[in-house]
């Protein structure tokens, strides 16, 4: 069996790691994004899986466009192609070329989150349920026959971070507990019912700011739902603020949504629509990140009570 992996952020690690460990001598090569350069320096970084894969002295290739350039791809002769966070849309040439088929896991209950941000939606979007699914792929998005599925609770603790790790430990689990039944033609095969279908397309700019005319709840979601990468955002004194961290308070205040109607020992205390929000770890305008109560000890409570975040 010839197997070739297609992934390249670290949620597509772990998944690769589980490969190397049943199936090294199976795997005759890993596709992943080009790699890119990075910081003030533009220091050309590799892929996360590129790095593994690398570790283990697996072939790697890096087409820049795959739709275009995918002969290398075919001529590893694959009997499967496993993908996981690829990045980009795959041909119908290779998706017809393996023996078992393109496999891919998927981080949400599908046909729920369809798309490239399916852990920051299921957090922002206050699922309390997601998980991981793998199935068969097809031309579009996420639309591929289902063919196991395993469930991941999201708790009020969680954030990006720790879901996508959760998650990224159980989609290692489920495909090596599926690809037996694949390989032997026993697998079952589930279609998508299109009318559950919901989406989770990747993070724009402007929905990293935060809306304090919303609920406690939604601003919750959505800070905890982009820590720490890309973080949620909004602009104070004309200068963005990043936030990583907050509680849902059950006092009310008056005020305009965005007012810092409070300072506590903990943090900064903002208006929203039904109530207030705790702000306990924030990134100050060229600063590093930080508890909100390490910056508070340097910023006076009178000077902030009364300002708005816009």
């Amino acid at each position: 069996m010839r197997i070739v992996f297609m992934g390249t952020p670290d949620f597509a690690v772990g998944v690769l790691q589980g490969l190397i460990d049943q199936y090294h001598d199976n795997i005759v090569g890993v596709v992943s994004q080009p790699d890119k350069r990075v910081g003030r320096h533009q220091i050309l970084v590799p892929t996360p899986v590129k790095e593994l894969a690398l570790k283990y002295q697996i072939p790697v290739l890096q087409p820049i466009r795959i739709r275009e350039d995918f002969d290398d791809v075919l001529k590893l002769n694959p009997d499967i192609i496993i993908t996981c966070a690829y990045g980009q849309i795959i041909p119908k040439e290779i998706l017809d070329y393996p023996k078992y088929g393109c496999i891919n896991v998927h981080a949400s209950l599908l046909p729920k989150l369809r798309g490239g941000a399916p852990i920051h939606k299921a957090i922002i979007d206050d699922y309390r349920v997601t998980g991981v699914t793998i199935m068969y792929m097809d031309t579009k998005m996420d639309t591929g026959d289902m063919i196991s599925k395993v469930e991941v609770p999201i708790l009020d603790s969680d954030n990006l971070e720790s879901l996508h790790d959760k998650l990224s430990v159980a989609g290692e689990k489920l495909l090596l507990e599926t690809l037996p039944s694949i390989l032997d033609g026993t697998a079952r095969r589930e279609k998508q019912k299109e009318e559950d279908a919901t989406f989770a397309y990747n993070i724009k700019r402007e929905e990293e700011h935060v809306d304090f005319s919303k609920t406690s709840r939604e601003v919750f979601n959505l800070i905890r739902g982009l820590s720490p990468i890309p973080s949620a955002n909004a602009i104070l004194d004309g200068l963005e603020m990043k936030f990583y961290a907050s509680e849902i308070l059950s006092k009310t205040y008056s005020g305009s949504f965005g007012e810092i109607v409070d300072v506590t020992k903990k943090g900064i205390v903002v208006k929203t629509l039904d109530g207030a929000i705790l702000i306990t770890e924030i990134k100050p305008f060229g600063k590093k990140r930080m508890l909100a109560s390490s910056y508070l000890n340097g910023v006076s409570s009178e000077s902030l009570l009364g300002k708005v975040f816009q």
